[in-house]
């Protein structure tokens, strides 16, 4: 049985969120990424984030490094602070 694809009428969906930020933190996790790589990539999984918590992906799952734990921990928080983001500081 072929599938049969179906036409779209709008730009092609962004990458999902889940699969991005498991993707970021893989690589942020590899000892061997490079630091110009992590720089490169952190933007990345910080976008995710807002998106994984209106899910209820961090109340679902608990992230296992604590160092990840703890610094998407800090980030969630400043993002619900009044006023906007603030930087926390980096993971690595």
């Amino acid at each position: 049985m072929s599938s049969i694809a179906l036409p779209s009428n709008g730009p092609a969906p962004a990458d999902p969120p889940l699969e991005t930020f498991i993707a970021c933190a893989h690589q942020m996790l590899d000892p061997a990424t490079p630091e110009a790589v992590r720089r490169a990539i952190e933007p990345q999984l910080l976008a995710q984030l807002p998106v994984l918590r209106a899910l209820g992906v961090f109340k679902l799952f608990e992230l296992r490094d604590p160092a990840l734990r703890n610094w998407v921990a800090d980030e969630l928080a400043a993002i619900g602070t009044p006023g906007g983001r603030v930087r926390t500081g980096r993971f690595c």
